[in-house]
């Protein structure tokens, strides 16, 4: 087999994550956090293009690492148009998309194609971006709702998720991940739970937009109803409420604290509160779970949990007591995210998988009777 190098850039709100891969093995890895005062010098997170680029090249140096020997860059890739899963190389489109957020998501992901694409371009390589935020693969049957219009659109951890499943097809059930069906979740500071048929992302809810279980900064899935009643008790605007979607809500707006190691902490020794969070948190993600069993047609592989909480023995068991009766718990503590990247680079160079071609149109326009 032929080795190639790549390097990974996932650059997050307050940190930048890079790692050098020689195939599947990671050569070198950094996790930088960055000044809370350095960020704000910038009005724009496209401004900070500058400033990262910089630091990782510092590092880079520091660690003796030649860009000139990396054979692909590849960048996390927000700021995009929803897309179907895979690889794509960084165009000139998809870097405009990704400058200028075209999805209408501020979040530091946009600058992982910018980053790769110019380290590319100065390089003479090709720069890349795997399954981004806003793989969108859902069958019809997941995107009406019962308001004409309204249709279900889709944010979830899909390079984790994907690359899970993917792992876990090869590893454990010894096929192609085009041939299992798996429910897989990502639990951390957001939760993802979808569901996987035949290599596609069928279903899943929309943590961005309120959907889900509730997590440590988010609200979840909640009546309509309560959230209007709720509005006009404390005479909220829309503005006031949005931030319990993804930064107020769960643990947050219950006990003030975002951090998974503390509520547990508490709950052990004798918060009844704390304790009630953190079990109804995890009966939220069962129901979840069961709900794409249902999807599947109660046809599973495999249930298969990924993220930072999964390090928790309690959450792991639980979930396995409850959900097991489905398929086998499989527990993958932890993220990917970096080795995701660059998996997905090599399986195309070692020709497993086509590039794809980013058209800068959404995959999935809504219902033929709407337009």
């Amino acid at each position: 087999m032929k080795t190639y190098k790549v390097l990974t850039i996932n650059p997050g709100s307050t940190s930048t994550k890079i790692a050098l891969f020689e195939n599947e093995t990671c050569l070198y890895s950094k996790n930088v956090a960055h000044d809370a005062s350095e960020l704000a010098k910038y009005n724009k997170i496209s401004d900070q293009l500058p400033y990262r680029r910089n630091m990782i090249l510092d590092l880079l140096e520091e660690a003796d690492i030649s860009l000139e020997d990396v054979d692909v860059f590849v960048g996390r890739g927000g700021g995009l148009l929803a897309c179907q899963g895979g690889t794509y190389l960084v165009s000139d489109l998809m870097y405009e998309h990704a400058r200028n957020m075209q999805n209408g998501v501020i979040h530091p992901a946009s600058l992982g194609p910018q980053l790769a694409k110019d380290f590319a371009d100065q390089y003479g390589k090709q720069a890349m971006v795997v399954n981004p935020p806003d793989v969108d693969e859902l069958q019809d049957l997941a995107r009406m709702t019962g308001i004409k219009g309204v249709n279900r659109i889709i944010h979830l951890h899909s390079l984790n998720l994907k690359e899970t499943a993917i792992r876990h097809s090869k590893n454990v059930l010894h096929k192609k991940y085009e041939e299992t069906n798996l429910i897989v979740c990502h639990i951390g500071g957001g939760i993802s739970v979808s569901a996987h048929r035949e290599g596609k992302m069928i279903d899943g809810f929309d943590i961005v937009m309120g959907e889900g279980p509730m997590a440590p900064t988010r609200c979840g899935s909640i009546a309509v109803a309560d959230v209007l009643n709720y509005m006009k008790q404390n005479q909220y605007t829309v503005d006031d409420i949005k931030p319990l979607l993804t930064k107020s809500g769960g643990f947050v707006s219950h006990l003030g604290i975002s951090d998974a190691k503390e509520l547990t902490k508490r709950a052990s020794e004798g918060d009844s509160y704390a304790k009630m969070v953190w079990n109804t948190m995890i009966y939220q993600i069962e129901k979840c779970i069961g709900s794409m069993a249902a999807v599947l047609h109660g046809k599973v592989d495999g249930i298969l949990l990924g993220g930072g909480m999964v390090y928790s023995e309690d959450l792991v068991q639980q979930i396995r007591q409850t959900c097991s009766f489905i398929a086998p718990v499989f527990a993958y503590p932890g993220e990917f995210e970096m080795e995701a990247m660059a998996a997905g680079a090599i399986r195309v160079l070692n020709g497993e998988e086509k590039l794809k071609e980013y058209t800068g149109k959404l995959c999935w326009n809504g219902f033929e009777w709407d337009k």
